[in-house]
């Protein structure tokens, strides 16, 4: 490869990497915690502290729905509850837009579901940023910008790919170090992040890409055509003849039965929409999710009056429609393979991270004056961004479970305080890290994260030990394994603060890093 050539793509890795790095850390980070969407919001309402209407049958729900709100009968959807201990809640489109509310909700339903679930949150920031409307699209661009990225880095780093692999030059050059440690990394991962990339870039920015090609290219006819592409359950006329539903607990069970036939092991329902209830052609539609499949979300349609399977989209059932929309998104957040997935794509998006915070300090190491104690306001810029900006990102978000634990146990609305701890910690540790020396700023605040995070997880395990000792389900062992992975996380702030303390006193004296360089 020519030098010029070379210096291109160094350059587009560079800028690319920079301009999307900050971006990349808060949704690597959120998503690594987001693989666990389901544990997080077990951990937060967990099993023994049942949820209002969690004893309301679905059939009471759907019934006090149609009586309330009969226009919904023509299409409504049910979100079923994870366990027995949480409720069950109905969403509808009406005059004021989509309505959500569970059985004592219904007379004054909301326009948000599930306001102040903690696991929510963790998601908004993994694919938003949590910034309304635009976040999404942001992402979107940055997930270009990443994929950009890793072609360059793989590119450059072709040539000696094999040698350059598995070489950690450990020795008193740190930037050699954390340069061997950021290209391994990358390589062994760029499978992953590759898939993360195009994914992301598809999931974040089809709508965008669907309205433009609508019009550009497809004269307006776009949109129907896929409708009619992912459509899984068939559209019947209304006939006009009321007729007596088959109770959903039983289209449920016959959904399962109906799903196994497809191939697959397992389908766990945790959606249910109906069309036209009441009617003779009324038609139920069942989603559940499938492990060991690469498309883990399937669905199965049902007559309402008799629980006739009318269409199969499960396992080898699929469409290539189906198939391929449930794979994107089993692919991004690794539904696919159970649990040790799950702790792959965890891990994953923890090195994820890293790859983005040793991508800034190897810029900054490469710009700073090797023989000069005062450097340059570029050099001091970006570390000073970096630590507040990723630091502040795990402080926030473990301030975000200090919110919910607290509440939880007031009894008091979390979404607030839950957004208010998290921006209100991320903004404070980027304004300490302006103010503060950087090494100090650096070893403070990954301290401060440390005691956080390990002091709420603590507080947890104390508070519901009792529980934790006489309740063994799936979801009890879930919120133990939040609260031993806080304490992990925790940990692992500790010894890198500790690792900092010992770079600032004994590193290289004119690095921005270090202790000298702020007397």
């Amino acid at each position: 490869m020519k030098a010029a050539t070379l210096r291109t793509f160094q350059t587009v890795h560079t800028w690319t990497g920079l301009l999307a790095g900050f971006a990349l850390f808060v949704a690597f980070y959120a998503g690594a915690l987001t693989v666990f969407h389901d544990a997080i919001a077990a951990w937060q309402n967990p099993p023994w502290r049942t949820a209002r209407d969690a004893d309301v049958p679905i059939s009471t729900l759907i019934e006090r729905l149609v009586a309330e709100h009969p226009q919904a009968k023509d299409d409504f959807g049910i979100i079923l509850p994870s366990d027995a201990a949480h409720a069950a809640y109905a969403y509808w489109q009406d005059d004021h837009g989509t309505r959500f509310a569970t059985y004592s909700e219904m007379a004054k339903p909301s326009d948000e579901a599930n306001r102040g679930n903690l696991a929510d949150f963790v998601y908004e920031l993994h694919d938003s940023l949590g910034i309304p409307v635009v976040g999404l699209y942001l992402m979107g661009i940055v997930s270009v910008l990443y994929g950009l990225a890793l072609i360059s880095g793989f590119l450059i780093h072709l040539p000696h790919l094999v040698s350059d692999l598995f070489a950690m030059r450990v020795s008193h050059n740190l930037k050699r170090l954390w340069q061997d440690a950021h290209n391994a990394i990358g390589v062994l991962s760029l499978p992953f992040h590759i898939i993360f990339a195009v994914t992301g870039s598809l999931l974040c920015l089809f709508t965008i890409t669907l309205a433009a090609l609508n019009t550009v290219a497809f004269d307006g006819k776009l949109y129907d055509a896929f409708a009619q592409a992912v459509t899984t359950a068939p559209s019947l006329p209304v006939s006009h003849t009321t007729a007596p539903m088959l109770p959903p607990e039983t289209l449920i069970a016959q959904a399962q039965q109906a799903a196994t036939t497809g191939g697959v092991s397992s389908f766990e329902p945790d959606y249910l929409h109906y069309m036209h209830y009441g009617d003779r052609n009324a038609v139920a539609e069942v989603r559940g999710l499938s492990q060991h499949t690469l498309g883990t979300y399937g669905t199965v349609a049902l007559l309402a009056m008799d629980g006739k399977a009318l269409s199969t989209h499960v396992g080898t059932r699929h469409t290539i429609n189906g198939i391929t929309n449930s794979a994107m998104y089993g692919l991004h957040f690794g539904t696919f393979g159970g649990n040790f997935v799950k702790w792959l794509y965890f891990v994953l998006g923890l090195a994820g991270a890293f790859l983005f915070y040793s991508g800034n300090l190897l810029w900054i190491e490469s710009r700073r004056k090797r023989r000069h104690v005062d450097q340059p306001t570029r050099t001091r810029v970006m570390a000073r961004a970096t630590i507040g900006v990723c630091i502040g990102t795990c402080l926030g978000i473990s301030g975000a479970f200090a919110a919910a634990l607290v509440t939880s146990h007031l009894g008091t609305d979390s979404e607030i305080a839950q957004r208010v701890a998290c921006y209100g910690l991320f903004l404070a540790a980027c304004m300490y890290a302006c103010v503060r020396p950087i090494p100090r700023a650096t070893v403070e605040l990954l301290a401060a994260t440390s005691v956080l995070t390990i002091t709420v997880v603590c507080a947890d395990l104390i508070g519901n030990a009792s529980a934790l000792l006489n309740t063994a389900s799936p979801q009890s062992f879930a919120v133990l394994g939040v609260d031993l992975t806080g304490i992990v996380l925790g940990l692992i702030f500790a010894l890198l603060a500790r690792a900092t303390a010992r770079r600032a006193r004994q590193g290289d004296p004119r690095s921005v890093w270090a202790l000298a360089s702020t007397s």
